[in-house]
């Protein structure tokens, strides 16, 4: 195998060194720069190009989100490893989404470091167990979001607006049946459909929604 080229992007220089210096230990390895900034990588890469950076997701004057989508623009070949001290899953699947080949702690240890950038360089991508929870969550939770902003384009008919305003009420089923003169089946039926039209799970829930939408008038 090659020696792969490897550039890392830190604003904390002991880090930056640290990893350098753990880097070029490895004999597969050839670390050709370090930079503290997106500007500097993207004037270093000027110079010279690596085939993987590792990135943390937190620098100054841009995030780590955006300089990994410039990046892959101005230079699609090039592989990133986001490293960072966060690791909930709305950044790893964020930087994921961007283009990101892996996305690892920076406790990591070293030898999962090197099998990384390995993998990376070799297959394309690491994926770890937390990144693949991440990822699966993730595309849930926008599936999700992407129903309930279907739901929410669909207009409340004038009965539905009448039981919203009810339920926001802390009324009943069985009393906005009566108040409403319909029947408790009609009231559920009604309700059901705003649970599906706001992707709520509850009539607390939806009240809530309902609420800070301004579905009401």
């Amino acid at each position: 195998m090659s020696l792969i080229k490897i550039a890392v992007v830190d604003d904390h220089k002991l880090f930056r060194q640290g990893i350098m210096q753990i880097l070029a230990k490895n004999d597969r390895f050839d670390p050709i720069f370090e930079a503290d900034s997106y500007a500097q990588l993207v004037e270093r890469m000027a110079l010279q190009i690596p085939d993987i950076i590792l990135m943390d997701i937190e620098m100054p004057g841009t995030d780590g989100f955006d300089a990994c989508k410039q990046l892959l623009e101005k230079f699609p070949n090039v592989k990133i490893i986001a490293l960072s001290m966060h690791n909930a899953d709305k950044f790893i699947f964020q930087m994921m989404k961007v283009g990101a080949r892996s996305y690892l702690p920076k406790d990591v240890d070293q030898d999962r470091l090197r099998e990384a950038i390995e993998e990376v360089y070799l297959k394309g991508f690491y994926f770890t167990d937390e990144i693949t929870g991440a990822m699966l969550r993730g595309v849930k939770a926008n599936y999700r979001q992407k129903q309930i902003l279907e739901y929410n384009e669909m207009p409340l008919t004038k009965r539905e607006k009448e039981i919203l305003s009810l339920i926001c009420d802390g009324l009943t089923t069985c009393a906005i049946a009566e108040q409403l003169y319909i029947s408790i089946r009609t009231v559920e039926g009604h309700r059901k459909n705003l649970l599906e039209k706001t992707g709520m799970a509850n009539s607390v829930s939806l009240a809530v929604y309902a609420f800070k939408n301004g579905m009401l008038e």
